[in-house]
């Protein structure tokens, strides 16, 4: 099952460098504004590695990939990057405040080398299908600097909670890296060197399978460098570092897990009438509407229509708005015979209010095809509810579409069954900051 190795990171030395100035959120969440700041908060600043400035003179010598080797060169022989004298696992805890309310959570889970597998070994697993261009991008990045600068973030189902109770252990001592990033998330890093620990920790975690929560993008961009490696060595070491890529473990029975929602904002549909799509998606869902006047009665309209989302979640209610004073509720109408409405899509799948948003709503009542939504013709992608709503009052959009939050339990069931979910299904919260941890690949395990 799941191979886990300790090993001797290069990590940031901060008696050079203070950790909030220099490491940054994953690359895929970084906006150009947030790239401007990390570039100005220090020289050192992770962002020319993880995601540096393109110029228009860029060459084939000279480019955002280059770059980067260079400045990970450069800072090595400065001394800003040290490696860690002794192999080690990392004890990493997040502490955060989920958006939209005040709860404090923890989240605690641990940083190894995890053996790179094909799926089809069925030890590491995936939910979601990944984009050729953004893997083209990390491979080019890999192949230049061939370090690892951020962590994949895996999932194991460990009931018995050996290592949590080991990692909350660790968690009451003084970490070796504590800062606080922007979104008023702590984080904490533990260095573990005790062997009889370690070994514990590669004994439980080899009886596990994986499932990668987020970095799918990432993950294959490790099986491809791998494989390319492998084409070229002749020696075929099974313990090449190629072969493993940094992994941040989490167990599904810890606490402080979190997937948020991500809505979906529905533009530029021809002729959109909201009347002739309501009465379309009947023949699968009953409608409710909580309908208001005036701002008073907005909000008292929204709170119920959120709160009834929430309880209605196992009957799968999808939230729908597009203006006209209403906020409306749509619940999939009992007695529907999902298998013969949704022939071509899994059980599994059809337990999932977003996969029942873009087969019903999406693609039969909107006729916005599967290809559409991947290119992103009429779709976008929207975290905060308030905002995805506002989109629609200011005629940026004719309907936002508001779902719940899927199940930890849920996403395992799909990645394990075979199975994908529609993109941007899941969005786990916090995320996990890139250069806590460094892992060269030309350097021996």
């Amino acid at each position: 099952m799941a191979e886990i190795r300790a090993f001797r990171a290069y990590r940031y030395n901060l008696e050079r460098v203070a950790a909030a100035d220099v490491l940054t959120q994953p690359y895929d969440k970084i906006t150009p504004a947030m790239q401007e700041r990390y570039y100005a908060a220090s020289p050192y600043n992770l962002i020319p590695v993880e995601k540096g400035r393109a110029s228009a003179e860029d060459s084939a010598a000279n480019n955002v990939y280059t770059r980067a080797a260079a400045k990970l060169q450069e800072w090595i022989a400065a001394g800003i990057l040290a490696r860690d004298a002794a192999p080690s696992i990392y004890a990493y805890e997040q502490d955060y405040t989920v958006p939209g309310t005040h709860g404090r959570h923890t989240r605690r889970g641990f940083i190894g080398l995890g053996r790179v597998e094909d799926y089809e070994a069925g030890v590491v697993f995936r939910h979601e299908r990944t984009l050729a261009a953004p893997k083209a991008d990390r491979l080019e990045l890999l192949r230049q600097t061939r370090v690892q600068t951020g962590l994949l973030f895996m999932l194991y189902d460990d009931a018995s909670k050996q290592i949590d109770s080991m990692l909350d252990a660790i968690g009451h001592t003084k970490p070796a890296v504590e800062l606080k990033d922007e979104y008023e998330v702590t984080h904490r890093l533990w260095t573990v060197t005790d062997a009889r620990s370690i070994e514990r920790i590669e004994r439980v975690m080899a009886k596990q399978k994986l499932v990668i929560a987020d970095g799918h993008h990432r993950y294959e961009t490790a099986l491809a460098y791998r494989n390319e490696c492998r084409a070229r060595d002749a020696a075929k070491n099974p313990d090449t570092p190629y072969e493993f890529a940094m992994m941040a473990l989490f167990n599904i029975h810890g606490s402080g897990l979190t997937i948020l929602p991500t809505h979906r904002v529905i533009r530029n549909i021809s002729d959109f009438d909201f009347e002739r799509f309501r009465s379309q998606a009947a023949k699968y869902f009953d409608w409710y509407a909580s309908p208001f006047s005036s701002d008073e009665e907005r909000k008292a309209s929204f709170a119920e229509f959120t709160h009834e989302l929430e309880r209605q979640r196992q009957r799968h209610a999808i939230g729908v708005y597009a203006g006209g004073g209403a906020f409306y509720l749509f619940v999939l109408r009992r007695g529907l015979d999902l298998a013969q409405v949704l022939p071509d899509v899994s059980e599994a799948q059809r337990k999932l209010d977003v996969v029942l948003l873009h087969k019903l709503l999406i693609e039969k009542c909107l006729k916005i095809t599967a290809e559409a939504v991947v290119a992103e013709q009429h779709i976008t992608y929207q975290r905060d509810m308030n905002e995805a709503i506002a989109a629609v009052d200011r005629g940026e959009a004719q309907l936002a579409c508001l779902l719940n939050a899927v199940h930890v339990q849920e996403v395992i069931q799909i990645a394990l069954g075979g199975d994908v979910m529609p993109q941007k299904s899941t969005d786990f919260y916090p995320k996990l900051l890139s250069g806590l941890v460094i892992f060269k690949l030309d350097e021996s395990l």
